[in-house]
C-alpha cells in the first residue's frame, strides 16, 4: 500500500467496487438491460440508448494530454464538485478527522466536509497582506486528525493567487500526515504554472482542474482530480460508473480538438484583457472603496453601499454576486464580453 493512503478510511481501503457490467464496443450488447434502439431525438455519436464507458478512459487521457500528466495520474469527474466529495468521503472518518479552509474562499469544500460528518477549521486569508495564504497558521491548527487543507488558487471569491513558496511549505511540512488539495479551477487566466507536474516531488498533492470556467463547459460538469495513481485507483472505487453521460464525453472530446484549443485560449486572453479595462474602470467610480487584484476570470470590489450597486446592476440586466457574509463590503464581479461589462460600468456610479 501507498504510504500516502495510511490517511484514507480503513473502510474504504478494502471496498469492493462496484461490478459494473463489461464494456467492449467490439461487442452487440445483449448484457446490461438497454433498449436495442435509439430514442428518435438522440443525435450522439454512440447512441444515448447505451450506458457510456463506466470509467472514460478516452477522455481521460484526453484531459491527461491536456494538462501534461500521465493518464493514470487523472480521475474525470462531474466538475470540480464531484472531486471534492470524493476526497472527503474517502479519507476523512466521520465524527473524528477534520479538514482545514482558508475562507473566504469557495464554499463547496466545507459544505462537502459538513455532509460526511468531518468538521471544518477555518484559517482566514490574511486580508492585511492582499489575501494571503498564511502557511504557519494553517499548521498550527493541523492535528493528528487532519486529513485534508484545501486551498484554492487563484482562490474564489478574492482573485488572487496562492504565493509558491506558502503552498511548499504545506505539502513540505504536511508529507506524511495530511492531503493538500489546490484548486486551480481558474489557473488559465493566471498564466501561471499548474501544480499538477509536481506529483513525483508531493505524493500528498492533489490538483483540481476544470472544463468550466476557460473552456465555456460549466454545462458539461466535467472536472478533473490529478493526484498519484494510488489516490486516482482509489478514488476509482469510490465514483460511480458511467458518471460522465455520452453527450458530455462527446462533447469534451469536441471542444478539445487542437483547433478548437486554440480558440479558447484566445478567448482567455481576452478576458484578461477585459479584466484589466473593467477593473480601471471601476477604480475611477465614486462608489468603489477597492478593486482587489485578480489573476482570475472575476473581480473582487469593495463598494460604499453594496446594496445600491446590486441594484443598479439588477436595473441594467446584470446578476452579481453578493460575498458580503464571506467579505464584508465587497461584490464579485464576472468579467462578461465587452457589452456586458460595459453596460456594467455604465450603472455603477
Amino acid at each position: 500500500m501507498s504510504d500516502i493512503l495510511s490517511l484514507a478510511r480503513p473502510d474504504i481501503l478494502t471496498l469492493k467496487a462496484y461490478s459494473h457490467a463489461s464494456w467492449d464496443p467490439a461487442f452487440e450488447r445483449l448484457h446490461a438491460n438497454e433498449l436495442p434502439w435509439r430514442a428518435e431525438t438522440d443525435r450522439s455519436l454512440a447512441g444515448l440508448n447505451r450506458y457510456p464507458e463506466p470509467h472514460p478512459h478516452e477522455l481521460a487521457a484526453a484531459l491527461a494530454a491536456l494538462y501534461g500528466v500521465p493518464a493514470a495520474n487523472l480521475l474525470p469527474g462531474r466538475g470540480s464538485d464531484e472531486s471534492i466529495d470524493l476526497l472527503v468521503r474517502a479519507f476523512c472518518r466521520a465524527g473524528v478527522d477534520n479538514v482545514i479552509v482558508c475562507p473566504p474562499t469557495f464554499g463547496m469544500y466545507a459544505v462537502a466536509a459538513r455532509i460526511q460528518g468531518a468538521a471544518v477549521r477555518d484559517v482566514p486569508l490574511r486580508k492585511d497582506r492582499g489575501y494571503a495564504l498564511d502557511a504557519e497558521a494553517v499548521l498550527a491548527a493541523c492535528d493528528a486528525n487532519t486529513k485534508i487543507v484545501f486551498l484554492c488558487s487563484p482562490n474564489n471569491p478574492t482573485g488572487n493567487a496562492m504565493e509558491p513558496a506558502a503552498v511548499a511549505r504545506l505539502l513540505e511540512a504536511l508529507a506524511t500526515r495530511a492531503l493538500v488539495v489546490v484548486d486551480e479551477a481558474y489557473i488559465e487566466f493566471s498564466g501561471d504554472v499548474s501544480l499538477g507536474g509536481s506529483l513525483s516531488k508531493h505524493p500528498n498533492l492533489v490538483v483540481l482542474r476544470t472544463l468550466s470556467k476557460a473552456f465555456g463547459l460549466a454545462g458539461a460538469r466535467v472536472g478533473s482530480l490529478i493526484a498519484s495513481a494510488p489516490i486516482v485507483q482509489l478514488l476509482g472505487k469510490v465514483i460511480p460508473p458511467y458518471s460522465i453521460p455520452q453527450l458530455t464525453i462527446e462533447a469534451v472530446l469536441a471542444t478539445l480538438a487542437p483547433a478548437q484549443v486554440v480558440v479558447q485560449r484566445e478567448r482567455v486572453a481576452q478576458v484578461r484583457a477585459e479584466r484589466e479595462r473593467v477593473a480601471a474602470a471601476l477604480a475611477g467610480k465614486s462608489s468603489v472603496q477597492k478593486v482587489w487584484p485578480s489573476v482570475a476570470n472575476f473581480l473582487l470590489v469593495d463598494f460604499a453601499d453594496p446594496d445600491a450597486t446590486l441594484a443598479a446592476a439588477r436595473d441594467a440586466k446584470l446578476l452579481i454576486r453578493d460575498m458580503r457574509a464571506a467579505a464584508p463590503g465587497s461584490l464579485r464581479i464576472s468579467i462578461g464580453s465587452p457589452e456586458q461589462n460595459d453596460r456594467l460600468i455604465r450603472s455603477i456610479s
